[in-house]
Parts: structure tokens; sequence; C-alpha cells
């Protein structure tokens, strides 16, 4: 293998007699990967024997996601001297444990210093860092790409911690494998033109590209759009490596694939699970490549995010070595849902429900709760609350004197629940799953310290709307494939209410929830402005009473749980307005 350009050298033309295809195919694999940020041993470990696998099969060229290696995104972790040595230490391990594959070359994505470890005189001094495809072949690193276009918007932050090729003055990085000349590019960089170009004029037959994209609802259809684009553009297949897995509230939803030259997608990995995508490509003609591989069908838009939310909760528990879940289970559609996820992501024998009726609970919530857990078959226990509350109401009483009842009184009894759930957590290692969505957490309907309290908000990003078109997908596939409902129709169909105070229903405090839903997208995720919002037909009343929830309720979301991020805008990484703020629109 000759590379064209490494960190130390910069890029040469070729000749062009170099870009006309060989005769001789070429094998690619794609490592659809799922590393846990930080564990590099683990991590190196997978790399290699993934790469064996594949050597094994053909493959010639390997390809892992972006940043692969320590996982991504490792924040913080960037800004540690130790974490950066010990990165380098495992690129030099793998490609020593690969040195004795003859032809292999393994395109890794990792972190790469410019500077040298003793060049920092200061604790808080910020490294100068690559975002990096390194080519290991022979037992050694022949070339590095360091990626062009560092995304700052949404839940990236990379320009905290990298410098793009650019600014480093490093150029395009072309390969060559058994005659294939091979342009490398790192995740944004596909979607803009210039360094795809770059690759192209030093002569790439091919491009590969190594991703880490988190999964957004609609994400995977725009990425095979765009690929296909700058396929198209340049005339060139393009090969996207992709990650696979859930780090926090991001989750990665593989579907690695392969376009032509004409843009059509020719293979494609399945979503949410690893994979090894092998992809041969072939010259046919003077300048074409045929490109072919296996094909998985793409998820409905369902699926996808039934998909990305049990990929969250299972990673989240898993990674981070939790025994098992806890939910308190009110008969209601949200913690019927959450509870449809978990058994989904950990199995019935580690999930577990607590039902936690107050004075106020109907007789049809506990029948319908009872009803789920033994559906879905998991422990199910109950705890009426009736003694603590009225305890606490009786310790209040001296200083509540001359004022009635109201939303304290609501809001004791959440947090009545909420004491409850922790005490098991404490007690048995397992997780408080909470179970509030978007709406609430919008608006504020929900209780700190109360309902609010758990370590996973499974469904924060799903605004209600969703909530109810998701369980009625989940009993449709259940029917589908001849088994029982696992959500009561009565929980879908009921008025939605907390049930904390006499004949409570949601709408009692807060507008319809189609009505709702549809200002909290156009407000938060498309950053409308209330008088566009009011124009699209919505009644300025409904559209001034979301908005000014939103704003006020922001000290809420900032000690929320992090939960599955499913929309291109979530009430997280990508949400961040002060607390302390007197502007109004």
């Amino acid at each position: 293998m000759n590379a064209v350009s490494s960190v130390s050298r910069p890029a040469t033309l070729p000749s062009p007699s170099l870009a006309q295809p060989t005769a001789q195919a070429l094998d690619v694999a794609l490592l659809q990967f799922n590393p846990t940020v930080g564990d590099l041993a683990g991590n190196a470990r997978a790399i290699v024997a993934l790469a064996r696998l594949a050597y094994a099969d053909g493959a010639r060229l390997v390809v892992t996601p972006e940043m692969a290696l320590c996982g991504y995104p490792p924040e913080d972790l960037l800004l540690r001297p130790a974490f950066l040595q010990a990165c380098d230490d495992a690129v030099a391990l793998i490609a020593r444990e690969l040195a004795d594959l003859p032809g292999l070359s393994l395109v890794l994505g990792h972190p790469q210093r410019l500077d040298h470890p003793g060049e920092r005189t200061r604790s808080w001094s910020v490294p100068r860092l690559l975002n990096a495809a390194s080519v290991l072949q022979d037992g050694a690193v022949q070339a590095t790409y360091a990626k062009r276009e560092l995304p700052n918007y949404q839940v990236f932050d990379e320009r905290r911690y990298f410098i793009s090729g650019r600014e480093a003055g490093l150029g395009p990085v072309v390969v060559d494998v058994q005659g294939w000349r091979v342009g490398l590019l790192v995740c944004e960089d596909a979607w803009f033109d210039e360094p795809a170009q770059a690759a192209a004029a030093l002569g790439a037959q091919a491009l590969v590209v190594l991703n880490a994209s988190p999964f957004h609802a609609g994400k995977s259809a725009e990425r095979e759009l765009r690929m296909g684009e700058r396929a198209r553009g340049l005339g060139l297949p393009l090969l996207y490596a992709h990650l696979v897995g859930g780090q926090d509230e991001v989750v990665f939803d593989g579907a690695s694939f392969a376009v032509d030259g004409a843009g059509r997608v020719m293979a494609r990995s399945p979503s949410f699970e690893p994979d090894v995508l092998k992809v041969r490509l072939q010259a046919s003609g003077a300048h074409g490549v045929q490109v072919a591989g296996p094909m998985a069908a793409p998820l409905s838009p369902e699926a996808e995010i039934w998909q990305a939310l049990v990929v969250g909760v299972r990673d989240y528990l898993g990674k981070n070595g939790f025994p098992g879940a806890i939910i308190g289970l009110s008969g209601g559609i949200d913690s019927a849902l959450v509870l449809a996820i978990a058994v989904d992501a950990l199995g019935a024998d580690k999930v577990r429900t607590v039902m936690m009726p107050s004075p106020y609970t109907a007789d049809i919530s506990w029948i319908d709760a009872r009803d789920m857990a033994e559906r879905l078959g998991v422990r199910h226990d109950e705890i009426a609350i009736a003694p603590e509350f009225e305890a606490f109401k009786t310790s209040l009483a001296p200083l509540f004197v001359g004022r009635s009842e109201d939303t304290t009184e609501e809001n004791i009894q959440a947090r009545i629940r909420g004491t409850l759930l922790m005490a098991l957590s404490n007690k048995t290692g397992a997780i408080v799953l909470t179970t509030g969505n978007k709406s609430e957490m919008a608006t504020g309907y929900c209780t700190l310290y109360g309902d609010m309290a758990g370590g996973f908000a499974v469904i924060k990003d799903l605004a209600k709307t969703l909530v109810y078109r998701l369980s009625r997908w989940r009993n449709q596939q259940a029917v589908a494939a001849g088994e029982v409902e696992p959500i009561p129709e009565r929980i879908i169909t009921r008025p939605p209410s907390a049930e904390l105070r006499p004949d409570q229903t949601d709408q009692d405090s807060l507008p319809e929830y189609d009505v709702l839903d549809a200002i909290l997208e156009r407000y938060m995720e498309l950053d409308q402005s209330i008088e566009e919002i009011v124009a699209a037909g919505f009644p300025r009343a409904d559209v001034d009473k979301v908005t000014r929830l939103i704003k006020l309720n922001e000290y809420k979301r900032r000690q929320a749980p992090i939960g599955v991020r499913i929309t291109h805008r979530s009430f997280g990484r990508d949400w961040r307005y002060p607390i302390t703020s007197r502007f109004r629109a």
C-alpha cells in the first residue's frame, strides 16, 4: 500500500494513469461497531477481532467508524493527557496485532495529537487534536487523514477539542489498496464539496467515509440522499461506515451503506445492530465501478424510533453496569410505553414495576397496571401511599394554616412516589426509569424530585402525540406476530391524568396535545417565532401559554435525568438556554 499523504508528509498529485480503475476487484469491510467510550482495551480487542474476521472473508480494506477506538463523543476525556496517551498506545497495539495479515489496510478512527505531551504548560490548556482516520498496515501507521469540517451545532461540540486538517495545514489523503486509489473522509467532510473534490483531484477512484452521526427521526434517509448526491457529483462510489449503539443521550443507528457513482444505494447494513458490511468494488468499462453487497431493508419511521429507544435503554444500563430497571407503573400511557420499551430492551427478568396508588387513583388504574405487568411477565408490587400522604399533611398542617390545598399537595404525592422508587433503587442497584414525555418536560407538567426522580428518562424526547402513536404501533407489531398486545387498549384510549386530585385530566392545565405538540415542534425544534405560529392558524392564547411555560420551566429541565434523543432538537445537549433571563419575545 502506498500512502499519498500523512500527518508528516504533504500530498503529491498522482499521474493521470493511476486514476484508471484496476481490473482486480476490491473487497471492503465496513465495521458497524458499538464501542464503549473510554474502554480502549475492549474497543481495540473488538476491532482486531472484527478485522481478522473480515480479512478471512476476503476483505483487504477494512474501515471502522469515526472515533471507533475511543467511542464517540469522548467529550472532555480529550482534555486528559493520560487518555490521549492511552489512545496513542492502543493505535500502536492494533497495528501490531494485525501485522501478520499481509495486504490488509485498516482505516481506524481515533483522536490524534499534534502537540508533544510536554508542550502543554498549563493544566487547563487545550491540546491540539485531530479527529483522525489512520491507515494501518504491516504493523505501523502508514498515513493519517485529519477531518476538515468540524461540526459545532446541535449535539456536536467538536471545535472545543479539535482543529481541522485544513487549519493544521494537512491535505487530503488517498491510499493505494490492491491497485485501487481510495480517498478518506470523516463524517461531516462528506456533507461539503471541498474535501471530496480534493480527494478526487488526487486520483481517488472510491471514497470511504468514517462516521459517528447521531440518530434522529428521518436521519438515515437524509444521509443516503446526501451521500448519493456527493457520489453522483463526482462519479465515484462512496462507502459509509457508521457507528451503532447508545452513548448517554445519543444513539447511533448504524445502517452503514455504499452508493455507486450514479448515487444509487447498492449495499446497506441493518439498523441498530452491529454488522460487518462486505462491499465489492469491481471495475466496469473504461471508468465505471460496480458496487455490490447485501441490502438490508430500511425501517419504518415508527420502527426506527422504537429501536433507537430500545438501544438507548439497553446500552445505558449495560455499559454502566446496572443490573435492571425499576418503573413506577401508574396505569397511564407514559409509564406503559416505558415498560414496553424496557422489556424489549432488557428482558422481563430485569424489569420491575411498582404501583403506588394515592387516594385519587382510579380503580381502573390499578386494574390496568396489574394487567400490563402480567402481560409482560415482570415483577409487580403495590405500595399505597395514603399513609405517607396523611403523615406529610399532618406534619405540615401547622405551617399551612389558612392556606387551601393546591398543587403543593399534588406534588407531595409525586415526591413520596419518587422517594419510594429511589429507595428500591438504592437497595437493589437497579436504575429508576422516569416516565415523563417531551410535552410535559416542555411545559413543566412534572414534579421536580417527584416523577422526575430517577436515572434515565426514556421518553423525554417523545411528544405526547408520538407516545400514543408508538403505543399503537407496538401493539400492532404484537398482533402481527401472534402475540398478546403489551399495552391494554384502555390505557391508550382513556383521557390522560396525573390522578393527584379528584377528576383531574391533563387538559385541565394544558391545551389539547395535538395543539400543544404542534406549537412545541414549531417553537422549540423549528425555531419559529410566536407570530409565525399564530399566522399558521394556532390560537394566540395557546401559543402564548405554551411558549411562556417553556421559558418558565428551564430550571426543571436542567435538573432532569438525561434521556434518549430521537428528534433533531431535544431538551439536552442541543438545547442551551439560560435559566435566569428576562428576555421575552
